[in-house]
Parts: C-alpha cells; structure tokens; sequence
C-alpha cells in the first residue's frame, strides 16, 4: 500500500523548510521561521513518526508526537500524517478530526494546502444526498477545495534547488485533486454539468490521475451524454500501466454508459 505520509508530507516539509528560512523580499511580509525540533528527543520522535511501517503505527507515532511535544513547529504535520493515515484505513471520521487539528495548529502553505485537499474529498464522499447538515458539509468542501487551488496558483517554488518542472507537476497534481473534490461535490448536488466542468479540469491536468477520467465519465452518464461518457472511459483505457483497480472501474462505467444509451435508443418501426 502507498506511504502517503512518507511520498508526500515529508517531501513537502522539507521543501517548506528551505522556504520558511528565505528573506521575505522588501514590502512583503517576513517569511516564517524555519521548522526545526527543539531538542534531540523531538528529532527523534519525528523520525520514528516517517519511518512507520503502517498506517496504525503511524496513528499511533503521531498521536505520541503531538502529546510529547505540543509547541512543535511539526505539530501541523503529524496532524496531516494522521489523517493520510486515516484514509488508508477508510476511516473518514477520524481523517476529518485529524484534518480538522491540522488546520488548527498553525501550518504551513504546504501542509495546509494537503490538509484542505484531504479533508474536501473525504467530506463530500462521506455526505449523502439526505443529511440534515448536506449543505454545512458541502460549503465546507467548496471553501477547502477553492482556497487549496487558489493558493496553488500563488505559492512560490519552495525550494530554489527544486527544478520548475518537478514544482509545477506538483502544483498541477494538487489542482488536480482540488477540482476532483468540487466535481464529487457537484454530484452530490446533482448539478452534473457542473461537475462535468470539476472533473474535466481534473483528468486534463498533466499526469492526471486515470481515476479522474472514471469520475468524469459517471458525471456524463448522470447527464445522459452516453457517448462522451463511453469515450472519457476509452481515454482511461488506453492509459499506460493502468492500475487494475481503475481499469475495473472504467470497464464497468463504459458498460453501464452502453447499457444506458442502448435502453433510450428510439426503437424502429415495424413494417
């Protein structure tokens, strides 16, 4: 199973501490202090926290994190840990509460853009068309999701040694992932030529996640656009080393956008 906490959180923590230690340019405001551990001990906590082998172990590193060192400037990070660890687990209650202490602890852009992406599309997965707090819920994932992608389209390259092109595929997957979140959003809404627009924006940003493309093609099912859906689900086909997950996934949306388009067809008359 992918590490999340390790691919992503960590690489963004370190980037954002070459940021947080640069001059903020004359007129603008100072630059936040670099992210340092305040004694050997922290230090050592935060590696047993990135080195955890499985999402209950780093659960469980985290939560030891956070009680051990409360003033910690990775205190943001360990929350966000814990919520990408949650959603290993599938357990959306919990990702929210961790995502939600994330945001409460003062972090930085990098953190706090991942926080707000995660938390967006576990909240309009989990919110059902019949909930009595739908629309608290789904104003909560269109301010999150807007804010990440509104950031990504301002925040400076984190590192001078990060090379542009490995910054902008990052920025792209994040928007990505942003707009993914408005298009669930959307279906919830069954506003579906507004989610068509969310999901479309998704699977066309470079390296787009195949399971965008899916997502796209169930939005055009609901629509009744058959054959834009069959051909979202054909694009997906056709991707390189397609995770088989996604290929079942697209197999079936292309068969149910088949079944669907031949049971409105007009039948013809009998001579």
């Amino acid at each position: 199973m992918k590490n999340e906490f390790k691919m992503c959180a960590l690489a963004l923590v370190l980037a954002g501490g070459a940021m947080a230690g640069t001059l903020a340019p004359a007129g603008q405001t100072p630059a936040r202090k670099a992210p340092a551990p305040k004694s050997q001990a922290e230090s050592d906590a935060l590696k047993t926290m990135f080195q955890a082998a499985t999402p209950d172990a780093q659960i469980a590193a985290a939560e030891d994190f956070v009680v051990k060192f409360p003033q910690s400037d990775y205190k943001a990070l360990a929350y966000l840990g814990e919520a990408q660890s949650y959603q290993q687990k599938n357990d959306y209650d919990h990702l929210v509460v961790a995502g939600e202490q994330a945001l409460e602890s003062d972090p930085d852009d990098g953190t706090k853009v991942q926080t707000l992406l995660i938390l967006a599309r576990a909240i309009a997965i989990k919110t059902g068309e019949f909930d009595l707090d739908r629309e608290e819920k789904l104003t909560k994932v269109e301010k999150y999701a807007g804010t990440a992608i509104e950031m990504l389209r301002t925040m400076p390259k984190p590192n001078p040694a990060l090379p542009d092109a490995q910054w902008e595929a990052a920025k792209a997957d994040l928007t990505g992932q942003g707009h993914e979140a408005l298009g669930l959003d959307q279906m919830v809404r069954k506003d579906y030529d507004k989610a068509i627009v969310e999901f479309k924006a998704a699977s066309e940003t470079p390296n787009a996640d195949p399971s965008f493309g899916v997502r796209l093609a169930a939005a055009y099912d609901k629509a009744g656009k058959y054959d834009e859906a069959v051909a979202a689900c054909d694009k997906v086909l056709a991707a390189a080393n397609l995770h088989p997950m996604v290929k079942r996934a697209a197999e079936a949306e292309k068969a149910q956008a088949l079944k669907l388009k031949s049971s409105t067809a007009p039948v013809a008359a009998k001579p």
